[in-house]
């Protein structure tokens, strides 16, 4: 019989949710900043979001056959994953297109638009806006979700490489890499001439199957494989690269992609993702 490995991504759990977690499963063990409970029981997927949902905790299953000591690379999605803000959103709203925009990027992440051709739709939106307001959002709205810096500097001292990808914008995939000492990075490039944004985007479009490409062409820049990677993201254009990964986690993320990754965090912050690597 399989022994599955639950893990309860919190450092303090009240009386009432150890016993409840003892009545589903068993005796949950503290380790470090988590706990844990090996069971013999089978666990169903059904049950699991119903305990969740009761507990307002995170609590996994480990997948039998991920190997966390063998992870050599994590890949993250950057908009509402590493950071907590969708970018284009923010551009829009200096151009007093918020509403609209956020409409089309809403429908994109929940799957019932092609990513690529909603990108296009948004960005022609944005033709004529001043490029400084690219820097106004970085410095002004961009902030990075609770627990990413704790998660970056555990994956540095587990000599684990960190990819930062976006269906977003390299003007700041390419400043987080910088600030956050992460290893490599990849994002579309907004056009632009004369200090304002043509509407268009430069080369292909960064999209659901270029996220997925671009794990494999790390695997073999690393000579790893991808069961040892790690995906993390939040949308329907991440789902191609997480399911090419070891072990997918979905960080706040739409039901659909919630519904297929293996992994999913709710309540706890990105450090929590550290709790996989025990």
């Amino acid at each position: 019989m399989t022994q599955n490995t639950l893990v309860i991504h919190t450092p303090r759990l009240t009386e009432t949710q150890q016993t409840t977690l003892i009545d589903s499963f068993g005796e949950p063990v503290q380790k470090n900043n988590h706990w844990r409970i090996a069971t013999d029981s089978e666990v169903n997927q059904e049950q699991l979001i119903k305990l969740r949902n009761s507990l307002q905790l995170d609590i996994n299953i480990l997948p039998t056959a991920f190997n966390p000591n063998a992870t050599k690379l994590v890949i993250s999605d950057m908009d509402s994953t590493l950071i907590g803000i969708e970018c284009i959103d923010e551009i829009a709203d200096m151009f007093n297109i918020k509403p609209q925009v956020a409409a089309i990027t809403e429908a994109a992440m929940r799957g019932e638009l092609n990513f690529e051709q909603s990108l296009t739709q948004r960005v022609a939106l944005l033709s004529g806006l001043d490029e400084q307001a690219l820097d106004r959002v970085y410095n002004q709205r961009l902030t990075l979700n609770p627990g990413a810096e704790a998660w970056i500097t555990g994956l540095k001292s587990r000599d684990i490489k960190f990819a930062l990808v976006s269906g977003g914008f390299d003007v700041f995939t390419s400043r987080l890499q910088k600030r956050l000492e992460l290893d490599f990075s990849r994002a579309n490039k907004l056009a632009i001439e004369q200090g304002v944004l043509t509407g268009s985007v430069i080369g292909s479009i960064i999209g659901a199957q270029a996220k997925a490409d671009f794990l494999h062409e790390l695997c073999q820049k690393l000579a790893i494989t991808p069961e040892q990677v790690i995906a993390i993201g939040d949308g329907a254009n991440d789902l191609l690269m997480m399911q090419a990964a070891g072990l997918s986690v979905a960080f706040r993320a739409k039901p659909t992609v919630q519904a297929k990754a293996n992994c999913v965090l709710n309540y706890s912050g990105l450090d929590a993702m550290l709790d996989l690597l025990e």
